[in-house]
């Protein structure tokens, strides 16, 4: 049995959770289990469900503020706007910046 350099397996750590391949400096390692890796858009993804559990178990006006911001976001995805011309960019534009 061989042993891989450190370099090679540094670079075929992927995301755990979509399973792309990245260099280690983009993924997020957890702190009680640092094997594993998520991506940052991976992590984000999960910052936002995040968000939603907390405020779905804590009812309050910011909870019910995400609520409506969720509901745009997915009539804009729905109807596809994300995805038109200057249009969607502008849309993707504010979701970067959303909660």
């Amino acid at each position: 049995m061989t042993v891989q350099p450190e370099q090679e397996r540094a670079s075929e750590t992927g995301c755990w959770c979509c399973g792309t391949k990245y260099p280690e400096a983009e993924l997020v390692r957890l702190g009680q289990h640092p094997e594993v890796g998520v991506c940052l858009r991976c992590a984000r993804w999960l910052q936002r469900r995040a968000v939603q559990r907390h405020d779905e178990h804590h009812p309050s006006p910011t909870a019910r503020l995400h609520a409506g911001i969720r509901a745009v976001q997915s009539a804009v995805i729905r109807k596809g706007w994300h995805e038109r011309g200057m249009l969607g960019g502008v849309l993707r534009w504010i979701d970067r910046r959303l909660p």
